[in-house]
């Protein structure tokens, strides 16, 4: 009488299962090179933390004030009204200081 044996659903089984099922074929940013810039340039200590934060949703002030100031650098970019040119770039400089300054503490502790 053969011995049938069975294989223990384990990790690889279950990515095997969850495969044939179609679980990843609408993943975003599927098919796309993944950017570790942001969680390399994160001071190790907080790295964790970081992760947990932006899988729930949840952004590091850091993050929110680089966003913010890629986005006022766009507006820059898209006026030519130097009076609102001189404005974007006065929010530009503080939320670059802000961030520094963010980052400054963050290393010293």
């Amino acid at each position: 009488m053969p011995i049938h044996k069975e294989e223990p659903k384990g990790t690889e089984a279950a990515i095997r299962e969850a495969i044939e099922r179609g679980d990843f074929e609408n993943l975003k940013g599927r098919g796309k090179p993944l950017n570790l810039n942001e969680y390399f340039d994160a001071p190790e200590e907080l790295r964790l933390g970081y992760s947990i934060l932006k899988n729930a949703g949840y952004l590091p002030e850091e993050v929110e004030l680089l966003n913010q100031i890629a986005e006022l650098k766009e507006g820059i970019k898209a006026t030519a009204d130097m009076d609102q040119r001189a404005r974007l770039q006065r929010k530009v400089h503080d939320a670059q200081l802000k961030y520094d300054l963010l980052v400054e503490r963050n290393k010293n502790r």
